[in-house]
């Protein structure tokens, strides 16, 4: 899994320092709505052709690892 983190980047000259795909203008937040819409991997790799398939287990692992805190506040809106 450490190897996918690295995928992500976090650059304050890059879509405004959020995290973003090997410091490209993907960031890690469109690739998980379109996951969340229902997008598959194929898909996602057909409209954007600089992505690779470890890409997006990259955002996947970066959500999981986000998610493993030890409580939770209201993150919904």
């Amino acid at each position: 899994m450490e190897n996918l983190l690295g995928r992500i980047t976090i650059n304050p000259n890059v879509c405004h320092g959020k995290p973003t795909i090997r410091n490209k203008r993907y960031p890690v937040e469109m690739l998980l709505d379109l996951l969340a819409a229902g997008s598959t991997y194929k898909e996602i790799l057909d409209d954007y052709p600089s992505l690779e398939n470890d890409d997006i287990l990259a955002c996947l692992a970066y959500a999981a690892k986000l998610s493993k805190v030890k409580s939770v506040q209201n993150v919904i809106s």
